[in-house]
This record gives structure tokens, C-alpha cells and sequence, in this order.
């Protein structure tokens, strides 16, 4: 769960980013200070995340092994959200995986997939791009500063999996994902 200051749809995308920016500084994604530190300058505009070329470029360091397990045979496109879940077919929600890691992952969404104790798991590259997806897809719904979880409940379909994890009516990574579904 997000510290209490993180409140909103946006500010627990940022809180997740801030993860992905505190492990890649070498202070590892449970660092609390340094996650707050790169949190308030992303909510700020202070700092920004990086752009699609530069999540590209990333890929392209190893192009030919599973975003997800490493795995380098029988590689496929695996799209991060789901195209059952409304996910676009598009280089921002694509990424290069094994057909093992791709079955495994079906049609759930990233954090569904692995659950929460795994949330902070997950190739940065794969998670960076996903956050800045959703957070795409929420800013064209409107619901970026949405602070009522019952508001968010309303359009989520992952309720089962908040009753597991025991994150009902709680703001978790499965809010930003989970208003998104056909």
C-alpha cells in the first residue's frame, strides 16, 4: 500500500515511477526516503519521466531475451494491458516476451498477474511503460485526480482481486489499472 500522502490516481502512478527512478539510482525500490524524494519532484513537475525513445533505446540493449523472465527462444509481442482489456496495439504497450511468460500473463494485467508482493518486481522497462500507458488512458478518461476509491470501485472489474490481497475500498496499483476492461 501507498504511504497515506499518496492520494490520487496520478500520485500513485508517480509513487510507482518513483520506485523504478529510486531502484535505477542504486537505492532499490524500498528506499522511503529516496521514493518520496523523486515522488513530490515527479507530483511537482520538479523532474519528469522519460520518453518513449528513451524506454525504446532501452529495449533495444537486449533485444532478443523476455522482458519478464530473460528467457531468449520463442520470443512474441506481449502487450502489457491487454488488448481484452482494452490495451492498444501500439509500441507503448508492447513488449518483446517468451510464449511461456505470455501465456502465463494471458489476459491479466500486469500487477494482476503477479499480485501485490510482487508489484515492485517488475523489468522497469515492462512497469515503466505501463505507468506511463495508464496514466495516458486515465488523463483521456479524466481520472487522473480521481481521490475517491469508491469512485474508482465503480469502474474497476478486479474487485476479487482486491478482496485477496485485502485492499478493498484501498488505493493500490490495482486502482490504476483496473477501470480498464471491454
Amino acid at each position: 500500500m501507498p504511504p497515506k500522502a499518496v492520494k490520487t490516481v496520478r500520485e500513485q502512478i508517480f509513487y510507482q515511477y518513483a520506485k523504478i527512478i529510486s531502484e535505477a539510482s542504486g537505492f532499490g525500490k524500498t528506499n522511503y526516503g529516496m521514493i518520496m524524494n523523486r515522488w513530490k519532484s515527479l507530483c511537482s513537475g520538479e523532474i519528469h519521466w522519460s520518453s518513449s525513445v528513451r524506454e525504446w533505446l532501452k529495449e533495444k540493449e537486449n533485444p532478443n531475451a523476455c522482458i519478464y523472465c530473460g528467457e531468449t527462444k520463442d520470443l512474441t509481442v506481449e502487450h502489457i494491458l491487454p488488448r481484452c482489456c482494452g490495451g492498444e496495439d501500439i509500441t507503448d504497450n508492447v513488449v518483446m516476451v517468451c510464449k511461456s511468460c505470455n501465456s502465463s500473463k494471458g489476459g491479466k494485467r500486469l500487477y494482476e498477474w503477479r499480485g501485490l508482493k510482487a508489484k515492485d518486481q517488475h523489468h522497469r522497462i515492462a512497469e515503466g511503460k505501463y505507468l506511463k500507458y495508464l496514466y495516458s488512458l486515465h488523463e483521456k478518461q479524466g481520472t487522473l485526480d480521481v481521490s475517491s476509491v469508491s469512485e474508482l470501485c465503480e469502474r474497476c472489474n478486479m474487485q476479487k482481486c482486491c478482496e485477496k490481497e485485502n485492499t478493498v475500498e484501498k488505493l493500490s496499483v490495482f486502482c490504476i489499472e483496473g477501470c480498464f476492461h471491454k
